[in-house]
């Protein structure tokens, strides 16, 4: 850490002590954890103090750290042909809405991420915070502290079901208004649960049960090799291609 890095830490860690924790600074951003009971204090001394002054909210999101650091592939057993590439069924989405396993309790699963600047230091920093209550994660607003929170707040909760509290419009932002579910959780199925199109009979829109199977789509490795030109029209083309180059060469070589 460098010594303005460590400094600047240092100073967040001397005003706000126990209710954040400093983490680390990477491309000269620093990440603050803010305990949920001082979400909004610490917000306000962020934006109002001389020592920080974080005039603008530039992003905020949510995040679903459910199966956080947990990889599906199965890429451990080696062998001269390659890895393995099996997967595990019931990775997060890959099912349908019917037989959704149940996530579990799980203790910080929603965090709200946010990225303030500050025009009076020149510096940019991230705070986050976790929801509480996995079932019903309720995080304070930040629309009274910065009005930019607005729609950024809202598209949270639309994609996570991330509930803010004292929000003066939370609605969904990007989905229908009969829309079921949160599509940017991990238990989400990949498929959705319903399928949405036109009826040209009835003039409306109308949702539908959705048909398709949830699968794996595997990886193609694609190497630039002859051994893997399957068409003899490829293979004739490179080879003239390869020839006009050489011929070229000479013309410019003379």
């Amino acid at each position: 850490m460098s010594e303005t890095a460590k400094a600047i830490s240092d100073l967040f860690t001397q005003r706000f002590g126990d209710q954040v924790t400093v983490g680390n600074t990477h491309s000269g951003i620093t990440t603050l954890e803010v305990e949920i009971e001082a979400w909004q204090e610490v917000c306000r001394a962020l934006r109002d103090e001389d020592d920080f002054s974080y005039e603008q909210l530039t992003d905020l999101c949510g995040v679903d750290y459910l199966s956080y650091g947990l990889s599906e592939w199965d890429t451990e057993d080696a062998s001269q042909e390659g890895f393995g590439r099996g997967v595990e069924a019931l990775g997060p989405g890959r099912f349908d809405w019917a037989n959704r396993p149940e996530a579990g309790e799980m203790k910080q699963r929603f965090g709200v991420v946010v990225h303030l600047l500050s025009f009076k230091h020149n510096r940019r920093l991230r705070i986050r915070c976790f929801a509480p209550d996995e079932g019903m994660p309720i995080v304070p607003t930040l629309v009274d502290i910065w009005s930019a929170a607005n729609w950024y707040e809202r598209e949270a909760f639309d994609l996570y079901g991330i509930v803010f509290e004292g929000h003066p419009d939370l609605r969904r932002i990007l989905t229908d208004y009969g829309f079921t579910g949160h599509p940017f959780r991990k238990d989400f199925p990949l498929i959705g649960n319903v399928a949405v199109r036109y009826d040209e009979q009835k003039g409306r829109i109308v949702y539908e049960p959705v048909e398709i199977d949830p699968r794996v789509t595997v990886p193609r490795v694609l190497r630039d090799d002859s051994r893997y030109k399957t068409d003899e029209l490829d293979q004739a083309a490179d080879a003239k291609a390869e020839e006009v180059a050489a011929a070229q060469g000479e013309d410019n070589d003379g």
